[in-house]
């Protein structure tokens, strides 16, 4: 299943809030994200189908291998987009809002030459 930039989106929320606290819920994505109950569900539930996310008894998500994978690349791109353009003198509230939708379009094969290029260890 490919994921449109919203799913990355929802993954990428799962995992950062995952670091935050140890039980993530439906309504804690929704807040963080701005999101209405029933866009969440929906999303939840497309998620849960194509093998992203799973949902435990007590309806805490947590992500798959494959969710991890996908929302851990999509927060490495994130982190290193917003630092590269702080580094160029953007502020960071504009950088991180811009790295958020960059992090979605740049290519592997450009991220990768990002990455060499200002030679970051860890963002």
């Amino acid at each position: 299943m490919k994921l449109q930039e919203s799913g990355e989106m929802y993954l990428e929320t799962i995992l950062v809030l995952s670091k935050e606290k140890s039980f993530v819920r439906a309504i804690d994505v929704g807040e963080h994200m701005g999101y209405s109950k029933p866009s969440v569900s929906r999303a939840i539930g497309l998620l849960r189908n194509g093998g992203f996310v799973e949902v435990g008894d007590g309806g805490g998500l947590s992500l798959t291998e494959t969710g991890k994978e996908v929302a851990e690349k999509i927060y490495e791109r994130h982190r290193y987009l917003t630092k590269m353009l702080m580094e160029m003198g953007v502020d960071e509230e504009t950088a991180a809002q811009d790295a958020c939708r960059m992090e979605h379009v740049v290519s592997d094969k450009s991220f990768a030459a990002i990455k060499q290029y200002f030679h970051y260890n860890e963002a």
